[in-house]
């Protein structure tokens, strides 16, 4: 079976390059990766509601990547910290 068959299959390379570089824009964690979020506060999100709009779109991929344990794959595509 083709990609061409099952669309949506596999995740688009460019959506998690953005992912990768997607800074929280608010409160208390403002301007830290959302890769970086730390997991109680993403969980708490996805209790109580993700933002509309492409954030939230964001935090729900982050909320099923820390899920499965899958922040690993982002290493080799993370944007440098900056201090």
């Amino acid at each position: 079976m083709s990609n061409k068959e099952t669309p949506g299959l596999l995740p688009d390379p460019n959506q998690l390059l953005k992912l990768a570089a997607y800074k929280m824009p608010y409160g208390k964690y403002a301007n830290r990766l959302l890769i970086d979020l730390p997991e109680p506060y993403v969980v708490w999100f996805a209790k109580k509601g993700f933002p509309d709009g492409e954030l939230g779109h964001m935090m729900r991929s982050v909320y099923e990547i820390k899920l499965n344990g899958l922040e690993y794959l982002f290493d080799p595509i993370r944007q440098p910290r900056q201090n």
